[in-house]
């Protein structure tokens, strides 16, 4: 295990992809092995590749990038101004809105960072927000996405570990809200000392937009009705997602929303082919593990030490929040999780409170620099510098700090919905 984790370090260190370190790392180590066949670790690879959960991924993918183009993402943002947008700091609670409705149709916390850098950030700076509170809002903001079903991060974990995705889905629930009323509360305080401002409520603005608004609203409704009432699978509701997408694109759009497919297509597969291959490379790196068996030998280690099952989540946690330094969310995930997720189980941890934590730490991954992806996505499409979207995102950060330590402190606050949920269907 010294060779393999060195030689995974060597790559890392030079750069090499995430991917290419965990699959190369382990051709390196099976190579001096005779016990291992380089062939059994290429159907390793495809065989991780064909599980049929996994085809939610670019579902979902896809599904977002067609409500981006569509128009629907803007529909939704103006539905949330309608509603809020009248209040000291309104817009920015339109902005936190948009986010946890556009986070139950896509799952994707960059791409909603990314859309609503394009759509609120203009409209923020001309009402008269400064800039780097526009920019940090956008950047947090995005990461709800994470956490409201349904999540990518929450559909790998699941495929990773084997566990069952509508379940994470109902946990993810909860401390999704969490997070967003946590920054509501820090607009509200700006809002208080900042004197923001505010727009007028308008009836005749708050029908039109919500008449716009009905087919975007209707989807969730569909995805997630369908998803949490048995109909549809994660993958089936993943495929309903892009047809109405795409139906309402059509019949919206016509001409111009056929021109914009391909491009759309594209991007959809281009994000798709990363997260696959990564996904692939995980299914040699586990192979290799289950091989040697080192998951159980760690678990036996990290169980001789005598910590508590709580002292092993926070030390995981702060592994997590420093890796989240360098890496993106998927990147942790498949780096990590084959190795600390036996270790958990060893010590009694329920897995699905595991994976909410997982989750939050990758989304606060998302705005801690140097990588934080939502950071970049922001100052790309608003041209705001990465320090200054950084120093927006500082307090929301915090409170969702906060947030994380309150899980994992009170796991009720993620298995209780899930836990009702199962009660209900079975009684």
């Amino acid at each position: 295990m010294a060779v393999l984790g060195s030689v995974l370090l060597v790559l890392l260190t030079i750069g090499a992809p995430i991917g290419i370190a965990l699959a190369g790392a382990t051709l390196i180590v099976s190579l001096y092995d005779p016990f291992i066949s380089p062939v059994g670790l290429f159907r390793a690879f495809f065989s991780f590749l064909s599980s049929y959960t996994l085809m939610a991924i670019p579902f979902f993918i896809y599904a977002g990038f067609l409500m981006e183009r569509s128009g629907l993402i803007t529909k939704l943002f103006n539905f949330a101004d309608a509603i809020i947008g009248w209040l000291p700091g309104g817009f920015a609670y339109a902005t936190l809105i948009a986010a946890v409705l556009f986070g139950a149709i896509s799952g994707s916390s960059t791409a909603m960072a990314a859309a609503m850098g394009l759509i609120a950030y203009p409209e923020m700076i001309k009402r008269g927000y400064p800039v780097w509170m526009a920019a940090g809002i956008i950047a947090c903001g995005g990461g709800i996405a994470i956490l409201i079903p349904p999540s990518i991060i929450l559909i790998l974990f699941g495929i990773l570990t084997e566990e069952s995705i509508v379940a994470l889905f109902f946990a993810g629930f909860v401390p999704g809200v969490m997070l967003a009323i946590s920054d509501a509360i820090i607009i509200v305080i700006m809002s208080f000392y900042m004197k923001l401002p505010s727009g007028t409520f308008s009836w005749s603005y708050l029908g039109r937009t919500s008449m716009e608004a009905l087919p975007a609203l209707l989807m969730p409704v569909l995805v997630l009705g369908g998803l949490y009432g048995g109909v549809f699978t994660p993958t089936e509701a993943g495929a309903a997602a892009c047809a109405y997408a795409l139906l309402y694109g059509f019949i919206s759009g016509r001409g111009e929303f056929l021109k914009e497919l391909l491009p759309v297509t594209f991007r959809a597969v281009n994000l798709t082919s990363v997260v696959f291959f990564l996904v692939g490379c995980v299914g040699v790196f586990q192979f290799l593990l289950a091989n040697k068996g080192w998951p159980q030998d760690m678990a036996a280690w990290v169980s001789s030490l005598g910590l508590s099952p709580l002292a092993f989540l926070a030390v995981l946690m702060v592994v997590l929040l420093i890796l989240s330094m360098f890496l993106t969310g998927v990147a942790i995930l498949v780096l990590t999780v084959p190795i600390f997720f036996p270790v958990a189980m060893s010590l009694g941890i329920d897995p699905i409170h595991l994976g909410i934590l997982t989750a939050i730490a990758c989304e606060m991954g998302g705005v801690i620099p140097p990588v934080g992806l939502n950071l970049f996505a922001v100052s790309g499409t608003t041209g705001v510098p990465v320090s200054k979207v950084t120093l927006g995102s500082l307090p929301y950060l915090f409170t969702d700090g906060i947030v994380l330590i309150i899980i994992l402190f009170f796991p009720i606050f993620a298995l209780w919905l899930p836990n009702l949920l199962v009660v209900s269907v079975f009684n």
